[in-house]
């Protein structure tokens, strides 16, 4: 009551989980039930608006830290795109209006802005670890350490039941495009594995133009469950994975490639749909 308008101006990472994206869509809901205008102070996507990532999110997967239906982890849009977006396919109805950024192009990443680095929240803490963060955070629900509590969150993951070594020569040998692994051990002072010295590995990106992170995720994930079956339960992450055919691929040992081209098809429709909603070229 007595608002005029709501404004939304808060800098995401470009993931369909994090949640700035649906808190920005509840606050989209909220103005057209009041019937005030809505304005998003758009932002670059630091990660850049270029690739598109799945895997899907399943409409039975829907939930804070998955908004709208159909979304890939990663979108390649703006905040004020994805907007857009929400609105005009979840016929929500608001009066928006996207102030939009000027000099940003979809091949932008966030160090060619000129603009300093903040961090979007207190574990997001560099460009790297944004740019790891579509694949590293599909298993964050997991009781991996995703590396909370050291100084290099979401640049590294360890478990008590994580051999370093062997890890990192697995995922080496796959040869996925963009990033190297090295083995490391590491004591977290919070979440997971709390005062816990436990072996993991570390991620070093060597080309971030053909790394795809979600793909990383998936060969992490396919690492896991062959190197250490019975570890992880994967149908507790359908809300960040967001897609039940790719945990039953996952539970059945399919080839992570295999896993990523089966939701290439959906990928690219939603790369067709969200052309309309594009503010930036």
């Amino acid at each position: 009551r007595g608002i005029d308008a709501l404004v939304f101006d808060i800098q995401d990472v470009g993931v369909r989980f994090y949640t700035y994206e649906t808190t920005m869509a509840y606050g989209l809901e909220a103005a057209a039930k009041a019937g005030i205008p809505y304005y998003v102070l758009d932002r670059p996507n630091p990660i850049t608006g270029v690739r598109v990532e799945g895997p899907m999110l399943d409409a039975a997967n829907t939930s804070f830290v998955g908004y709208w239906a159909g979304e890939p982890v990663r979108h390649g849009m703006t905040m004020g795109e994805l907007a857009r977006l929400f609105n005009g396919e979840n016929h929500i109805g608001a009066n928006l209006t996207v102030i939009e950024v000027e000099d940003w192009h979809r091949g932008d990443w966030f160090d060619s802005t000129n603009l300093p680095w903040i961090n979007p929240s207190p574990n997001i803490r560099s460009l790297k670890a944004a740019s790891l963060y579509p694949g590293l955070c599909l298993l964050e629900w997991s009781k991996i350490s995703m590396g909370r509590g050291t100084d290099s969150p979401f640049e590294q993951i360890g478990a008590d039941f994580i051999g370093g070594r062997e890890l990192a020569t697995y995922l080496n040998k796959r040869q996925i495009p963009g990033v190297r692994v090295y083995p490391t051990s590491f004591t977290p002072t919070e979440s997971n594995f709390k005062g816990v010295r436990i072996e993991g590995v570390r991620f070093e990106i060597v080309n971030r133009e053909s790394l795809d992170a979600t793909r990383l995720g998936m060969e992490l994930a396919g690492a896991i469950q062959k190197l250490y079956p019975g570890k992880v339960d994967w149908t507790a992450g359908r809300r960040l994975i967001g897609s039940a055919d790719v945990i039953r691929r996952l539970q059945a040992g399919d080839d992570p490639r295999a896993i990523q081209e089966s939701f290439e098809d959906a990928v690219s429709a939603f790369v067709a749909l969200r052309e309309k909603y594009l503010l930036y070229r």
